[in-house]
């Protein structure tokens, strides 16, 4: 039952997250609110490791999530959830492209997509932002607390000022992430 569970909550998110990997966050955190698979601070990890590593972000994220929950079976049938919504499409796409590929209302449609996807990503960078710099504590409803991680926003102030730096700026955002790492990883960020 795990693994339909796992196919079902990654197709959905393969279905609407238009505009890449960080569209998927904000589906990601609902199903980590959903599911309790994950936490936010889970979430954290999975972006960093994500981000870092080969291959699509939201397709590592979701085999990471599967693997978690679920093992090997478990991260095969994540992975395929979350991609096969797009691969259902691709095809039905490219079977009635040619038909349609000058009909003004599609180009509309295509047009229209372009700022939903652009706020999913939005809303995703927020999140990251939300999770890694800003801690939000809610003691009671009206009580509300935030605390900033300063640690954080120094080292996010410095590695920005470094890649504006002409003598730094064009060194490999590789060894941008491995230093990042490393810092975060020396001083337990």
């Amino acid at each position: 039952m795990i693994y339909l569970r796992l196919f079902y909550e990654f197709f959905k998110a393969g279905l609407f997250a238009v505009g890449g990997g960080l569209a998927t966050v904000p589906f990601l955190q609902d199903i980590g609110v959903k599911t309790g698979w994950f936490s936010n601070a889970d979430l954290a990890n999975m972006i960093a490791v994500s981000e870092s590593t080969p291959g699509p972000m939201g397709v590592n994220m979701a085999t990471y999530v599967g693997f978690t929950v679920g093992g090997v079976p478990g991260a095969v049938i994540a992975t395929l959830g979350l991609i096969c919504p797009s691969i259902i499409i691709i095809i039905a796409v490219a079977a009635i492209l040619d038909k349609f590929r000058s009909n003004r209302y599609v180009e509309y449609v295509f047009y229209g997509l372009r700022p939903a996807s652009t706020g999913l990503i939005a809303a995703a960078c927020w999140g990251v932002v939300k999770i890694s710099l800003i801690t939000v504590e809610s003691v009671a409803h009206p009580n509300v607390t935030l605390t900033v991680n300063w640690a954080m926003w120094l080292l996010s102030a410095v590695v920005f000022a470094l890649t504006r730096w002409d003598k730094t700026k064009k060194l490999h955002p590789v060894l941008w992430i491995g230093l990042s790492a490393v810092v975060g990883i020396v001083f337990q960020l």
